[in-house]
């Protein structure tokens, strides 16, 4: 316990010292431009993409180099944008850019198994109760197990409805990986559940709108990885 606490009041601390450095970053941008040495407009017309990149080396940095694609694509887009904003990439490389960002995503969501870290935030699945891969069209599963183990749900170009809420899991605890790639995936849980959340979006959302409400006895406990790339996941009762 005393080691968790640690590792969280050193992300706090990298993430406290990122920001600093960010905001003095913007601080001296503002007033080079107040002393007329810079044009603000034309600077963040052409350096936006830079705050693509501080995001990404800031996730980087405060997962402790665990877990890093999401943080890398930022990088990559980032980079990219800057590339073109500078000219040192020609205009017509736009046609490329999307067909080439599908084919980055389609690679991680292939491999991103081998690039997780040892240590996991949330426990690792280890029964497949719940095994959902959908493309290019929709589904509602309404699961009613009295011991439900977790399990992974994917959607591309298409819907998930998830109704979790007639269900019991497991030793009061279970982990699931939602994955919502160009689509959407809602997943209902009863309001007795505490939900914990470990997620990563790029161009999408991730929404945890339950409300949990304590009842006698342990509190069950659903895991969530997930991971919403031009997407949007939705947690609710």
């Amino acid at each position: 316990m005393k080691k968790e606490g640690e590792m969280a009041d050193l992300r706090d601390f990298q993430g406290r010292i990122f920001a600093g450095l960010l905001i003095i970053f913007l601080g001296i941008v503002f007033l080079l431009g107040s002393l007329g040495r810079l044009d603000i407009g034309d600077f963040f017309s052409v350096y936006w993409p830079l705050f693509l990149i501080f995001v990404g080396l800031w996730h980087i940095l405060g997962n402790q180099f665990r877990q890093n694609a999401f943080g890398l694509i930022l990088i990559l887009i980032g980079v990219f944008f800057l590339l073109v904003n500078l000219d040192i990439l020609n205009k017509n490389i736009w046609k490329f850019f999307f067909p080439i960002l599908i084919i980055i995503i389609g690679l991680w969501v292939l491999f991103k198994p081998r690039f997780i870290g040892i240590k996991e935030r949330v426990p690792s699945i280890k029964e497949d109760d719940l095994g959902i891969f959908l493309m290019f069209a929709g589904v509602n599963r309404r699961i009613e197990s009295d011991q439900f183990r977790g399990g992974k749900a994917t959607v591309l170009f298409g819907g998930i409805d998830l109704d979790l809420t007639a269900a019991k899991l497991a030793g009061n605890q279970a982990t699931v990986e939602l994955n919502a790639i160009f689509g959407g995936l809602e997943m209902r849980v009863p309001e007795a559940w505490k939900v914990v959340v470990d997620s990563n979006a790029i161009l999408g959302g991730i929404e945890d709108k339950h409300r949990h409400r304590p009842g006698d006895g342990p509190v069950p406990t659903l895991y969530v990885k997930g991971t919403a790339i031009f997407g949007g996941i939705e947690i609710k009762n």
